[in-house]
């Protein structure tokens, strides 16, 4: 007991170094991931958007690891998948035991679905998508994992030399765990139907600058905070907002 109220002690101050204050809902649920299922920030195994967990693919493969998950098989699915168009379904199974009939999971993704960092490599995020709802059915994870997020796929993302996501200026990337800006703002985007140009117009407007690539980090996670609880509170209002920067087509007068 004291060891479990240890490890989520850690858990909490690490995941408040990263992500700041967190709620009481938030603590409540990393409470549990830790005792239940001994997830850890630092190693990380959670993602943290807009104050829900996630759990991460390396999260899942060192719960299978510490179950002594017997092994993972991975198919693609050629009736459902058209590589031309970059379309790719897989079918993982996932044995605890050597004597289990296994426990399936399908994962999709093409260029719609993924993040436009990742574009090309739409093959390697649905296997991962598979594996981790195979991962997740097996071994009663109910928390989605990051990776099935259309459009986040940081476990696919670029690995430097030294082991480490690689990094870009205008992504706004970071090595502390935390999601990229830009991965934040499209999610955003996606779960509230908003207009992508519309949407960039704004930020800079918000961060007083030409376009956004030119705001520091600050201002953007201050945008984005912004148009998320404006989202919540009053979408309409928002998008009578967004479309205020709106371009008049051409040849027609304002």
């Amino acid at each position: 007991m004291k060891k479990r109220f240890s490890s989520f002690r850690s858990n909490a101050k690490r995941a408040r170094a990263t992500w700041g204050e967190l709620s009481k809902n938030a603590i409540h649920n990393l409470k549990n991931l830790t005792e239940e299922h001994g997830l850890l920030v630092a190693a990380g195994d959670l993602q943290l958007l807009e104050g829900r967990w996630y759990v991460t693919h390396a999260g899942l493969l060192r719960i299978s690891e510490r179950h002594r998950c017997c092994g993972i098989r991975t198919l693609v699915e050629g009736n459902l998948s058209d590589p031309a168009c970059g379309r790719w379904v897989f079918k993982a199974i996932v044995y605890k035991t050597s004597g289990s009939k296994g426990f399936v999971g399908y994962g999709d993704a093409d260029p719609s679905n993924v993040s436009s960092l990742v574009h090309g490599a739409e093959m390697r995020v649905a296997e991962t998508r598979a594996v981790n709802r195979a991962l997740r059915k097996a071994y009663g994870i109910g928390l989605c994992s990051v990776d099935e997020l259309g459009g986040f796929s940081p476990s696919t993302a670029p690995i430097n030399d030294r082991g480490n996501a690689s990094s870009s200026s205008t992504g706004h990337s970071s090595h502390d765990g935390r999601p990229r800006l830009r991965d934040r703002l499209c999610l955003l985007i996606r779960q509230h139907n908003l207009d992508p140009n519309l949407v960039k117009a704004y930020a800079a407007h918000f961060c007083g600058t030409q376009t956004i690539r030119e705001a520091s980090r600050d201002l953007v996670e201050s945008f984005i905070s912004h148009l998320a609880a404006s989202a919540k509170e009053d979408r309409d209002g928002l998008v009578c907002k967004l479309n205020s920067f709106a371009q008049p087509a051409e040849g027609v007068k304002p």
